[in-house]
C-alpha cells in the first residue's frame, strides 16, 4: 500500500509545475494546459484524502473538479481560437484586454 504523504508529494509536484507553467509560460496553450495541471493536483490529493479517511466525499469534489476542468478547457479554446482569428497571436504579451 502507497502512503498517503507519497500521493500529497505527487500533488503538490503537479501543483508547483503548473503554477511555474501559469508565471514562466507566455503562450495561452501552455497557461491552460497548466491550469489543468494545477486542477489535477488537486483531484489527486482530494482521492488520496478519501481514501485515506474512508469516505466518499473528496471523490464526488473530484468530480464537480472534472467538470468545472471540462467547462475550462471548452471555453478558454473558444476564446484562444477567436483571438487567434482576430489577432494572428498566442502570446499573453502581445493581448490588449478589451480591446479588440
Amino acid at each position: 500500500m502507497v502512503p498517503l504523504e507519497w500521493y500529497l508529494m505527487l500533488g503538490f509536484g503537479l501543483f508547483s509545475i503548473g503554477v511555474t507553467g501559469v508565471l514562466v509560460r507566455r503562450n495561452i496553450i501552455m497557461v491552460l494546459l497548466s491550469i489543468e495541471l494545477i486542477l489535477n493536483s488537486a483531484n489527486i490529493t482530494f482521492v488520496a484524502y478519501a481514501y485515506h479517511l474512508h469516505s466518499i466525499t473528496g471523490q464526488i469534489m473530484v468530480f464537480f473538479i472534472l467538470t468545472m476542468a471540462a467547462a475550462e478547457v471548452a471555453l478558454g479554446l473558444a476564446l484562444v481560437i477567436a483571438l487567434y482569428r482576430v489577432r494572428s497571436v498566442l502570446n499573453v504579451d502581445e493581448v490588449n484586454l478589451l480591446k479588440w
